[in-house]
């Protein structure tokens, strides 16, 4: 190797002392500055000539650091985020070094090894059919739009229409039926695949946002034709989940395809405290789930499980003359997702199942769960503090002026809030659950304890009471 080429490497150890630093502080980190602030500071000419490696990436760090959220700490509890555990991160940043575009098994044979072990272990430790095909795609939105995908492509093939040669002009009509409370990030892909807004038939849920049974036996009895039902793990407010054992037989009497919407609460199936939530979910026909929640791998990890093999590889696979065909049993990872060109995901996940193993994310599923009760039965001991939601996972929604009227009520949850997230302490985020303005947390990084619990519990009674003072 050359000098020139050795200084050039320089840059990835100067990198990775600035990304040591950042993540030993993260915890004292002050609030973000606002976009505005960032988009301000980053805006400067084209560069007309360029800048030496180490003084590029000093550049990037001073911009970058002061607008990042402390996603990566152990009291962020704004979003369903985990927080990158250090395993996945130096897998990832080994996968970035290595430079692998996992778009066929023989482009990277690792790359596709690693996938191919990281899938069987996942289907083991979520306990889902063992048959069943993997995509490692960028996060739930793109793993539920290959699932539904797939579902696409097989229920109209049993209506005798081939919509990968056909398109979806003439085709029959799919019924598309879903709880009125499932996550925006379903509505991306179902539009995304061609079915509009105003199709979908909506099926009312329960206090807790669960799709309720007896109406959507209703809605699956009056539509004719091919049918996907999407039920929801984990409801991104309450942590509550559709009652699909109990709409099981209503589904398969009807042939309908049964899409799970998992994102995090899948990971329930992972321990044995909370197992019971996700109970009849491995009779499904897909699920999409995420790996930069509960498993703690870097952004981007999603994956699309499909029960179905053939209907996935028919709607995803890439084919060219140019282009190797896999033989046998070999798995050819273009086959399950919607890029060519892609990162290789399967290193990190398989990083993160190796280190934690069956039992390490059971205890981390478990913990989280704990510890979001923890901080629910704090804020209940508050004057004028309610919580919202059972707590039964790691959400926990709250309101604030309790016995207020509603306009009242919001407008000291809204600022309520802004208090928490300004001091610093932690960050909560803002939500807007049944009609009411609400706080909501999501316990679900893993280096949070119960001290951090703790600590945030105390951050967000005293905002509430100086929000109280000022409002009385």
């Amino acid at each position: 190797m050359s000098h020139r080429q050795t200084k050039e490497l320089d840059v990835l150890k100067h990198a990775a002392e600035a990304a040591e630093r950042f993540r030993e502080a993260v915890a004292t980190q002050p609030p973000a500055a606002s976009y505005a602030a960032c988009r301000q500071a980053w805006d400067s000419p084209t560069p007309e000539t360029g800048t030496p490696a180490a003084q590029t990436i000093d550049a990037l760090r001073a911009l970058a650091e002061p607008g990042l959220q402390p996603t990566t700490g152990p009291r962020f509890f704004g979003w369903v985020v985990g927080a990158s555990h250090p395993v996945g991160v130096a897998a990832d940043w080994l996968t970035s070094a290595w430079g692998q575009n996992c778009a066929n098994h023989q482009g990277s044979p690792s790359a596709a090894a690693a996938e191919d072990v990281a899938a069987r272990w996942l289907l083991d430790i979520l306990r889902l059919p063992a048959s069943a095909s993997v995509g490692f795609v960028t996060g739930a939105t793109m793993a539920n739009f290959t699932c539904l995908a797939a579902a696409r492509t097989h229920v109209l093939q049993k209506a005798g229409w081939d919509v990968e040669a056909q398109g979806l002009c003439g085709a029959p009509e799919i019924h598309v039926l879903i709880g009125d409370e499932a996550h925006t990030t379903v509505f991306a892909a179902l539009r995304l695949l061609g079915f509009g807004r105003d199709r979908i038939k909506r099926v009312p849920s329960g206090r807790d946002g669960a799709m309720l049974a007896e109406p959507l036996r209703a809605a699956l009895a009056a539509c004719e034709g091919p049918a996907i039902v999407i039920a929801q793990a984990g409801q991104i407010n309450t942590g509550a989940f559709d009652p699909v054992q109990e709409m099981l037989a209503d589904i398969r009497a009807r042939g309908a395809w049964l899409h799970v919407d998992g994102a995090f609460g899948l990971w329930a199936r992972a321990c044995p405290e909370t197992a019971a939530l996700a109970a009849g979910l491995e009779a499904a026909d897909s699920w999409a789930t995420d790996g930069h929640k509960w498993l703690q791998t870097p952004y981007d990890s999603g994956y699309a499980i499909v029960a179905h093999p053939d209907a996935h590889r028919r709607a995803l696979t890439a084919a060219a003359s140019y282009l190797p065909h896999a033989a046998g049993d070999e798995r050819d990872p273009s086959q399950y997702v919607p890029e060519l060109s892609r990162r290789a995901r399967g290193f990190a996940t398989w990083a993160m199942l190796r280190h934690l193993g069956r039992a390490g994310i059971a205890d981390m599923v478990a913990r989280h769960c704990r510890l979001a009760r923890r901080m629910a039965a704090r804020l209940e001991e508050e004057a004028g503090i309610t919580v919202l939601n059972r707590v039964s996972l790691n959400q926990v929604i709250v309101s604030f002026g309790a016995g207020r009227d509603d306009a009242t009520a919001d407008r000291l949850t809204r600022h309520a809030v802004a208090r928490v997230q300004s001091a610093g302490d932690c960050y909560v985020g803002g939500a807007c659950w049944k009609g009411r303005e609400v706080m909501r947390l999501s316990v679900i990084s893993w280096p949070t304890g119960e001290d951090d619990i703790d600590r945030a519990a105390e951050s967000i009674v005293e905002a509430w009471r100086y929000v109280a003072r000022l409002d009385p």
